[in-house]
């Protein structure tokens, strides 16, 4: 162990024989890097190493990190790190993890056992270390994720050891040195669920002292305030505990407002400025309670608890059961006015004091909601500046309004300030005209690919949509069924996909259709039954002959033109027949496309004597 002490600690750059060192002792397998066991065996070598340093100083009376002077006193580097033989060995175990030669959280584990085996005295050398070796933590990301958790542990420990009343300075050095070493987003930092520090209790008398003259109600009623800043979650839970702290607020501000304090008795009385008397809580003796009203800064800590518990209950992101009510927020807000009021005119700075106050309480806004949140972090990884490689994802364009579209049309403006004036500005152009590019698309015959067909076009079919809304609703209704190529008018389509997305009558105009075809058929009847009858009397004579010659001659040219072209007897599928016009007609309704009308059949009645 002397060997290797003195080889560990002697002096010169810590490069030249740090690594050599541990090749002579451990003698590795590999020669830059060390295998678990052997990363074991150095620490457990390290460990007692450091054990005996401590030892040993602590048997001559000096301080740990001032034992064992490795620098002449006369040199220029009066530096407290480079003096004992703990820090010294600190910083090549450190170098040895920078390097990546030994296991990252070896220089933690010896921190911990050296705050262990320190006293508060010495801790505060050891957290002088820690600040100073500040940069590897926050440069080396290996070094931080190996030893948080150990740091964490080891500050942990060092203020349980500490008192809250007396080591308050140094309390909150350790603090800050978390708070530099831990990111902002860290979550064992963060207080997630919002539990109060119950256990934080202020003790007072409850029973009056004897012979001293004191407002003992006054007394309980103030101290028992604290009962509730210690916990405001308990104020929205029962509407009594409630009503409670507000009367006893009530008689302590009444009692501010009867006891204002001059410019001379604030300055005279405050302690802000007295770093030496400041203390974390103040006493709570019936016997100083007169000598703390005149206190301006005491005024003020309580005042400031009752800003903070009303942000508190205030605050945004609750529960609905754990909002105020309407009546309790608006105590809340009188409440609010009056302890402004009282900080306002409580000297020194009255009115600088509120507004710091304030801006800080606005700001706790911000915090509350990154809580409510889940804690995002706010890191942001650093972009890397990398050359363009064939086939990279092209970052997308921004544009200046949103989107090509907007940012074109504002440059228009910009480049042509009397485009707005100009009477062809806005022209909607025919529903047919806007239509025909996709019923090109639409023809097989063209060859398009359907991946360049205009329906896929988001911005043409909002506009086509928008078109057909306001001067074609049939075609804008076969939106739904058909999609954008439904709403394509019927002409413009070829005739092989025309039949499928012409419109076709429901079941109510067939079934109106089938009836006016029934009665039809049913006069027709009617009409050569009454005609039989008449010729078979006898008694038609030379004029009726005319006029039935004359009926008889319109009734072949209606046949002539009820008849079918041969373009409609292919398309009808030759269903029409004269001796079957019922049957023929009922089908002809079924299959008869959007655009044709049923033949007429209803025909004016002959003459009869």
């Amino acid at each position: 162990m002397d060997a290797f002490r003195d080889s560990i600690l002697q002096r010169g750059p810590i490069e030249r024989f740090a690594l050599k060192t541990v090749q002579d002792f451990i003698q590795p397998q590999r020669q830059t890097k060390l295998a678990q066991d052997e990363n074991q065996m150095l620490e457990n070598m390290l460990r007692t190493l450091l054990q005996h340093l401590v030892a040993s100083a602590a048997q001559s009376g000096e301080q740990i990190m001032q034992y064992g002077q490795l620098i002449d006193d006369d040199d220029d580097d009066k530096n407290v790190h480079g003096h004992g033989q703990i820090p010294h060995l600190l910083d090549v175990v450190l170098y040895l993890c920078e390097k990546e030669h030994v296991e990252g959280g070896m220089i933690f584990q010896l921190l911990e056992d050296l705050t262990e085996m320190s006293t508060m005295k010495n801790c505060k050398d050891v957290l002088v270390i820690l600040k100073a070796n500040k940069i590897y933590w926050e440069r080396y990301q290996e070094l931080f994720a190996r030893g948080k958790l150990v740091m964490l542990r080891t500050c942990n420990q060092l203020l349980r050891r500490l008192s809250k009343a007396n080591d308050v300075v140094f309390c909150g050095r350790i603090l800050m040195f978390l708070a530099h070493f831990f990111p902002l987003s860290e979550r064992s930092a963060v207080n997630i669920k919002g539990v109060f520090n119950t256990s934080n209790e202020t003790k007072y008398e409850k029973d009056p002292p004897k012979g001293i003259s004191v407002d003992f109600n006054f007394y309980k009623t103030f101290w028992s305030l604290q009962e509730y800043f210690c916990n405001p979650a308990s104020l929205t839970t029962a509407s009594t505990k409630w009503q409670k702290f507000s009367s006893s607020l009530a008689v302590v501000l009444n009692t501010f407002d009867a006891q204002p304090l001059s410019e001379e008795e604030g300055e005279a009385n405050s302690l802000e400025e007295e770093a030496a008397t400041f203390n974390i809580k103040y006493l709570t003796s019936s016997k100083l309670m007169g000598l703390e009203l005149k206190d301006s800064s005491f005024r003020r800590h309580i005042l400031l608890q009752c800003l903070i518990l009303f942000d508190y209950l205030r605050a945004p992101g609750k529960n609905d059961k754990d909002l105020p009510s309407e009546t309790m927020k608006e105590e809340l807000k009188s409440c609010e006015d009056r302890v402004k009021k009282l900080l306002e005119i409580t000297p020194p700075k009255g009115k600088e004091f509120l507004r710091a106050v304030e801006h800080i309480l606005e700001r706790e806004k911000n915090w509350v909601w990154w809580k409510r949140d889940g804690c995002p972090p706010f890191e942001k990884q650093p972009i890397e500046n990398k050359s363009a490689i064939a086939g990279q994802k092209r970052r997308r364009q921004r544009w200046r309004l949103g989107n090509i579209e907007l940012s074109q049309l504002w440059r228009w403006a910009e480049q042509n300030p009397n485009a707005e004036k100009d009477a062809q500005r806005v022209k909607t152009p025919d529903i047919a005209d806007y239509w025909k590019p996709l019923a090109e698309d639409m023809d097989p015959s063209a060859g398009i690919e359907d991946a360049y067909h205009h329906k896929n076009n988001r911005v043409y079919c909002w506009k086509g949509l928008r078109f057909a809304a306001r001067q074609d609703l049939e075609g804008f209704s076969r939106f739904t069924d058909l999609g954008i190529e439904g709403v394509v008018p019927v002409e413009l389509l070829p005739p092989e996909v025309r039949s499928k997305y012409q419109a076709k009558p429901n079941e109510k105009a067939k079934r109106a259709k089938k009836d006016e075809t029934k009665g039809g058929s049913l006069e027709e009847e009617t009409k050569a039954v009454s005609a039989e009858g008449a010729l078979v009397g006898g008694s038609t004579s030379e004029a009726e002959g005319e006029v039935g010659r004359g009926e008889s001659e319109a009734m072949e040219s209606d046949a002539i033109a009820d008849t079918p072209t041969p373009e409609e007897q292919q398309r009808l599928g030759g269903s029409d027949t004269d001796n079957g016009q019922e049957a023929g007609q009922i089908e002809e309704a079924e299959t008869e496309e959007g655009g044709l009308m049923d033949t007429d059949l209803n025909h004016p009645p002959m003459p009869i004597s």
